[in-house]
């Protein structure tokens, strides 16, 4: 029987036995690692490759960043789940543009955390998209709109798809071209608008949205 391997990250000892205990008490989840910080997180996510990363979000050294490294950090098939008490729509975008698959509320009952899990371990992405009101406040980089006004009509439509939390192979699927073609496609806009992620690149998405909350696309 096929089983998804688990690493647990959170600064409460409780919450890692917690979730240890439900985990392990089912056939299909089995727990590789509990970390209590991203560091350790990090580590051993890079050296166990484990199918799915629950991250606690009130650890203290937790980032957008740090969320970016985790996610980039060889282990290429993890899928990142978030744990919060609370999200705002401004804590979906960050966690959308970090490639998180889901958020799972601390106050759900364990059969509903257990079912998101599931969904994420199929390949689903269970993260609800942030809305525009909400999600403006976020954006803390400005860039003047001429840098945006170099970009090109197809690099509009990639920032628009990554500030949907879209990950290169689904922009690939949907616009119907190689996904290596949207990494050269995101390398010339980090370097057009001088930014080197895709949280800052969603905010900014975000920040220069038209009526409809997508960024403006001819």
């Amino acid at each position: 029987m096929h089983f998804s391997r688990v690493v647990i990250a959170s600064r409460y000892p409780v919450v890692l036995l917690g979730l240890n205990c439900l985990l392990e008490a089912e056939r299909d989840f089995k727990v590789v690692a509990r970390c209590n910080d991203i560091a350790s997180c990090f580590k051993a996510i890079q050296s166990l490759a484990p199918d799915i990363a629950i991250l606690d979000m009130s650890m203290p050294d937790i980032s957008g960043q740090a969320m970016l490294e985790v996610a980039n950090s060889g282990a290429l098939g993890v899928r990142l789940v978030f744990l919060a008490a609370s999200v705002e729509d401004r804590d979906l975008a960050m966690l959308a543009a970090a490639g998180a698959c889901g958020v799972l509320l601390s106050e759900e009952e364990p059969e509903t955390l257990l079912q998101t899990l599931r969904q994420v371990a199929d390949g689903q992405k269970t993260l609800p998209p942030p809305s525009y009101e909400e999600a403006i406040p976020y954006a803390q980089t400005t860039i003047p709109e001429k840098y945006l006004a170099v970009l090109t009509d197809r690099e509009r439509q990639i920032m628009r798809l990554v500030s949907e939390g879209l990950s290169n192979k689904e922009i690939g699927r949907r616009l119907k071209v190689a996904d290596g073609t949207i990494k050269v496609h995101l390398h010339h806009i980090f370097r057009k608008l001088e930014i080197s992620n895709r949280t800052v690149l969603a905010t900014l998405a975000v920040s220069y949205s038209g009526p409809t909350g997508s960024p403006s696309v001819e």
